[in-house]
């Protein structure tokens, strides 16, 4: 006499059990559906972290620009600007004010090729421009 708990299992055609076609559609459905709303929040990710960058990069060169201001009285030249540093030279030494300027992200976004996704310093007696 077997126990209570043990119980026979029906091994019989009609009591398998297995997924039919519409049930597996309807997983892989909703496995597409949940993979394309992962690559759009992802790729949107991206982007404000790449947007985040390039703020933080634009207040980097901002303070920079106001240190040398003022230190100096007035905004750096080209040449000051130059060799991918922002420096000044005086009788007392050379004062670094941004040891390395920020780039561009790379690979280029948008409509812009790499040749046009740069940062351009132009200095104006008047006012300062940034393209």
């Amino acid at each position: 006499m077997q126990p209570k708990y043990f119980s026979q299992i029906d091994c019989s055609p009609k009591s398998k059990s297995a997924f039919t076609l519409i049930e597996l559609l309807v997983v892989i459905a909703i496995i597409g559906i949940l993979v394309t709303i992962s690559i759009v929040s992802l790729s949107n990710a991206r982007a404000k972290a790449r947007d985040a960058k390039r703020v933080a990069d634009i207040k980097q060169i901002q303070t920079a620009l106001e240190l040398f201001f003022n230190d100096q009285n007035r905004y750096p030249t080209v040449t000051e600007w130059g060799f991918n540093s922002l420096y000044s030279t005086s009788t007392s030494g050379t004062t670094t004010y941004l040891a390395i300027i920020p780039t561009a992200s790379a690979p280029s976004d948008g409509s812009c090729t790499t040749g046009q996704n740069t940062f351009t310093y132009t200095p104006s007696p008047d006012r300062l421009l940034c393209h």
